[in-house]
């Protein structure tokens, strides 16, 4: 499609000077073999902003130009527009944002998540006959497109700094997406909130943390959500729960589980190997892959373990019961044909879904009817979908400033950028957001000019957006 310039006109708008654009593109190029085209004008829209579906090559002396949300009949009509009465009547299916116009085009504004689907134009000659119908999808992106911008409904997420750490070391649990309205947090060790489990509180108003019968006193609760333990040992390996309260008693939790490396710790000693602990492999699941929940330090002594698919060893969450003394295994609940439970303790799970993911407990039993409970977190990840890059202007000139955002409707991901097929190198002119989604290029040079793409990426896939060029002219 050749590119042109939208023609000015006084008194209009941006939208009305692109439909002028176009209805005299369409008078210009129209041709009786040329079939009805549709660009979406932005390509990608995001809710709140507004859409313009751009008619091309419309047919000549029609009577109507129909437009439908996902199917061609009365029902699903948007709006029906009269050529010889040069007036758009409204049908059951319009929302009161859309706008039809002589040339064809469908402006929506306002799109929201409900506005995605397929669009179908129909038109129609003066004989009442249907000269063409054309069909066209919308995709509306959520608003977790605005770079690292997240809903005030978002739950609260734990990351562990490093994901990974030896005894005697420090890690930090860091808190993302806190309520804006947040009265007090409560961190506990393990996946109860049980007082006496409480490591320690921060309250806002006073702006203090205290800590609570869990505290060791190698802990510190910030601010900001965050906890931090020093000089980790093998007892605080497991499981870690956040609580929030907010101004308006809405309460939120949040778990994150702490892993020790044997190979990161200083000595390793008996005490270690008597530590039941599970390891998950592969660390990073994605969607159709199989995972292994690997148990190490099985109880020599044991009659029976079971695992279950829950934080509770309740009998309907129960995956499978196996017995050592009958050398058998009875299937629960739980169980399903994906899932592989193994003398060693260890439980295959199979072309694992998004359904698989959460928690799973393994109690075992010994002969003096001692039990143990664990606990483990599967986390299945999708591979990520493409980004795009929008960028504030494409020209520009020396000594002004350019934005670029890369938006993707995923989460968990990092970005890069890319600039002329090469890692960007940041300069003193370049700022990144926190999240990396969004370059700031003030003041721009000549040497900016050139092609830029981002890529997004999460433990198991990566995707590189089309490229954007910038061209910078001299003043």
């Amino acid at each position: 499609m050749m590119e042109s310039s939208v023609i000015p006109c006084k008194g209009c708008n941006p939208w009305q000077g692109l439909l002028l654009t176009a209805s005299l593109l369409t008078c210009w190029y129209r041709t009786t073999t040329a079939q009805v085209t549709i660009e979406s004008v932005p390509p990608h829209v995001v809710e709140g902003e507004s859409n313009l579906f751009l008619v091309y090559n419309l047919p000549e002396n029609l009577l109507t130009i129909s437009w439908f949300k996902e199917g061609a009949n009365m029902d699903h009509k948007i709006a029906i527009y009269s050529l010889k009465y040069n007036i758009a009547v409204p049908g059951p299916a319009h929302s009161g944002r859309e706008t039809v116009y002589p040339n064809g085009s469908l402006w929506t504004q306002n799109v929201t998540h409900d506005d995605t689907g397929f669009y179908i134009l129909q038109t129609r000659s003066r004989q009442v006959k249907i000269v063409s119908t054309t069909y066209i999808h919308l995709h509306v992106y959520t608003s977790l497109l605005n770079c690292g911008r997240h809903p005030t409904s978002a739950q609260p997420t734990i990351e562990s700094v490093p994901s990974s750490v030896g005894v005697g070391a420090s890690v930090l649990l860091v808190v993302h997406h806190l309520p804006e309205n947040l009265q007090a947090l409560f961190w506990y060790k393990g996946i109860n909130v049980f007082k006496n489990h409480e490591v320690g509180r921060h309250i806002i108003a006073k702006n203090s943390s205290v800590p609570g019968p869990a505290h060791s006193g190698r802990e510190t609760v910030y601010s900001n959500g965050s906890l931090v333990l020093h000089n980790v040992t093998w007892k605080d390996a497991g499981f870690y729960t956040l609580l929030t309260l907010t101004t308006d008693l809405i309460a939120e939790i949040a778990h994150v589980q702490l892993h020790l490396d044997t190979s990161l710790s200083a000595c390793c000693n008996d005490v270690t190997s008597a530590q039941l602990t599970i390891e998950q492999v592969p660390r990073d699941a994605a969607k159709g892959e199989s995972v292994l929940l690997l148990v190490l330090n099985l109880p020599e002594d044991l009659q029976t373990f079971s695992w279950y698919k829950s934080l509770y060893s309740s009998h309907i969450f129960q995956i499978a019961e196996y017995s050592s003394v009958k050398n058998s295994t009875t299937q629960g609940p739980a169980h399903s044909s994906r899932t592989i439970v193994y003398s060693n303790g260890s439980l295959l799970l199979q072309d694992v879904t998004e359904k698989d993911a959460g928690f799973y407990t393994l109690q075992t039993l010994n002969r003096v009817f001692k039990t143990e409970k664990i606990h483990v977190e599967l986390h299945v990840n999708q591979p990520v979908t493409q980004p795009f890059i929008r960028v504030t202007s494409t020209k520009v000139t020396v000594q002004s400033s350019v934005v670029f955002t890369c938006l993707s409707a995923d989460t968990g991901i990092s970005t890069q950028w890319i600039f002329n097929n090469q890692n960007l190198q940041l300069t003193e002119r370049m700022t990144l957001s926190l999240k990396k989604c969004r370059l700031s290029i003030d003041p721009v040079r000549l040497e900016d000019a050139g092609e830029y793409k981002c890529e997004v990426s999460n433990p198991v896939s990566s995707m590189t957006s089309l490229p954007v060029r910038l061209a910078v002219m001299n003043e």
